[in-house]
């Protein structure tokens, strides 16, 4: 028997949404207003490309529902492209998202909470790292010390950072006084395709959730369900703070203000303690993200350890005999995330993790379309299938390929640093493939 069997179904419903959500709302809610402004001149166009991008995503979730339907395994993406594309291709997806994808944003996440709390405090800059990694390590522990631990803490965090979401949304609509769509400013710089890029960066993490399928009461009902319902609170909750940023900020402080717009917003609907409060909204936000990568990544690890092909396999798919949670993978993601803590800085490690991810993303989407193939003279009744066919994963397929032609272009060398890691997966692969059929 696999470790998968002796994994804990104790993943409902209300969990998985939390782990949508909390996974996705991170610090793009509050920082990413005055980029998309910049990029688009207009509050209109800004509105618009926040539009875009939801529907991107929403359109690759209700891709990805089907297909985590018909394949409800631990792993996500990984398992999804090792049923359809064969062992290679899921090796190679797991590889990137074990070595460079999960620790690279659990890390830049831990350093973003870090320099959040020292700057809250006053603390010297250099203790942002001390206080990542200590965060780090601490949801590590309590993520193994049992799911259910992990899974209150996300669902705590994300209603906690809800709260500001909605205080600031409704208060900012409410009693605003500039244009919410007719605000504006000069710039030589327009570009909406990078506005929509930077939309599409900020709505991502919701695929995550599909890691603990293996985990889940009943994953061919709640796996689809929370992806759907998790995304669409995910595009209400940015296009609202934007229309609230709007309302109560003129285009040209936001941009500006930049990662302070959302705290001057708040001070000025809700005077000096208003500021204060998105703060620790903000800090709480990126505290839920966090915990919910560091619930769902090892699972990927896990996965893949358990094929044994793998170095380290053996540790690696080691299953904690009394919590039941996968001690092995969540430590090696935890260690590599926080060596490249100590070596990089979070806008950094963010970039090198989202391109090769996405193109196994396009991978995955296009998945819907041999599945449906093979699925041909079977019974499918009542399962879901994707609405709007085959449109809505074209949609996806188009939202991947646009931000992998978009960091060819614009980040050359983190593409290049990212394809030759794939490559030496491959070489890890063909020598571990030989090792075990031997």
């Amino acid at each position: 028997m696999s470790n998968e069997t002796h994994l804990k179904k104790n993943v409902g419903f209300l969990l998985s949404v939390s782990i949508v959500i909390g996974t996705v709302i991170g610090s793009g809610i509050f920082m990413k207003p005055g980029i998309v402004l910049s990029a688009t001149g207009t509050t209109s166009k800004a509105l618009l490309a926040w539009v875009i991008g939801g529907i991107i995503t929403l359109a690759s979730g209700l891709t990805i529902a089907e297909v985590s339907v018909k394949i409800p395994k631990t792993g996500g993406l990984y398992a999804y492209l090792e049923d359809v594309y064969g062992k290679l291709w899921g090796f190679l997806c797991g590889w990137v998202q074990s070595i460079i994808y999960g620790p690279a944003i659990i890390g830049a996440l831990g350093l973003y909470f870090g320099t959040l709390i020292a700057g809250f405090f006053g603390w010297p800059d250099h203790t942002k790292i001390v206080i990542g990694i200590m965060t780090v390590i601490l949801l590590c522990v309590l993520n193994l010390l049992g799911t259910q631990y992990g899974g209150i803490i996300q669902n705590i965090s994300t209603i906690a950072k809800l709260v500001p979401i909605v205080l600031v949304a409704v208060f900012g609509i409410w009693k605003g006084g500039h244009p919410i769509f007719a605000g504006s400013i000069h710039s030589d710089t327009i570009n909406f395709g990078a506005a929509v890029l930077a939309t599409l960066y900020a709505y991502d993490g919701w695929m995550n959730v599909g890691f603990m399928a293996g985990e889940m009461k009943n994953p061919a009902k709640t796996l689809p369900r929370a992806i759907i319902f998790g995304i669409v609170i995910v595009i209400i909750a940015y296009l609202t703070v934007n229309m609230a940023m709007f309302h109560t900020l003129s285009a040209q402080q936001i941009i500006d203000l930049g990662p302070n717009a959302a705290k001057t917003a708040a001070t000025i609907l809700f005077g000096g303690l208003g500021g204060k409060l998105i703060a620790i909204g903000i800090m709480i936000s990126i505290f839920g993200c966090l915990n919910g990568k560091i619930l769902t990544f090892p699972r990927i690890t896990l996965a893949m350890a358990n094929t044994k092909l793998l170095p380290g396999s053996k540790a690696i798919a080691k299953i904690h005999p009394k919590y039941q949670t996968p001690i092995g993978a969540t430590v090696i993601q935890v260690l590599i995330a926080i060596l490249m803590m100590l070596f990089g800085n979070p806008d950094r490690l963010s970039d090198l993790a989202i391109f090769t991810v996405f193109i196994f993303y396009s991978l995955a989407f296009y998945a819907v379309f041999l599945l449906r193939k093979q699925d041909k003279g079977k019974e499918t009744k009542g399962l879901y299938k994707v609405p709007l066919y085959p449109i809505t994963p074209i949609l996806a397929i188009i939202g991947s390929a646009y931000i992998v032609i978009n960091t060819l272009i614009s980040s050359p060398l983190d593409a290049v640093i990212s394809i030759g890691i794939t490559l030496i997966g491959l070489v890890v692969y063909l020598i571990r493939k030989s090792k075990v059929q031997s």
